[in-house]
């Protein structure tokens, strides 16, 4: 049995920071960490950040960021959920149930109504373990050029009262998270 295999929610730590050290640390040097590069999108840095620490090493990381959006047409914010990360070696232990969970636990402290992300196909049935759900749609997010369809595979998670995403069009009034 080795040290990962037992850990428990209190393992999940607020980090103050999150650098590209810290991401290095979980995720080994490359450069495209996420597999999203190819997107050529521009991408918001998170302010908000949850991570496990194991041994002194972090082995896994959510990051948070409120952001505006506009479902059919109606202006509202949503809690962005990004930089979700376990360490190669700590996979397949709960770690990206016991970090999201944390961070979606304060999400809900936030305000917003859901929870927003942007996944690579391969990940969707992760995270529909982890309870969320694919928009089915198209999602317009900003970049310096003015609007662009969002290439990944939308999410969505409801953070208060299980409510369902509205009908309407949907614009991240900002960068991706």
């Amino acid at each position: 049995m080795d040290h990962l295999s037992h850990v428990s929610p209190a393992a999940v730590v607020r980090l103050t920071c999150y650098t590209k050290t810290e991401q290095t640390e979980i995720l080994g040097e490359g450069a495209d960490p996420f597999g999203v590069a190819d997107t050529g999108l521009t991408w918001l840095p998170k302010k908000e950040h949850f991570g496990i620490r194991l041994e002194d090493r972090l082995v896994a990381h959510t990051g948070l960021l409120r952001t505006p959006i506009s479902i059919g047409g109606v202006e509202t914010e949503v809690v962005g959920v990004g930089g979700v990360a376990v360490a190669p070696d700590a996979r397949g232990r709960g770690l990206a149930r016991l970090v999201m969970t944390a961070a979606l636990d304060h999400a809900r402290t936030m305000g917003p109504q859901y929870g927003l992300l942007f996944c690579r196909p391969p990940l969707v049935p992760l995270y529909r373990r982890l309870g969320w759900r694919v928009l089915d749609q198209d999602v317009h997010v900003e970049q310096h050029e003015g609007p662009v369809l969002m290439p990944l595979r939308t999410m969505w998670t409801s953070l208060h009262d299980e409510a369902d995403w509205p009908a309407g069009a949907v614009r991240l009034l900002s960068f991706p998270m």
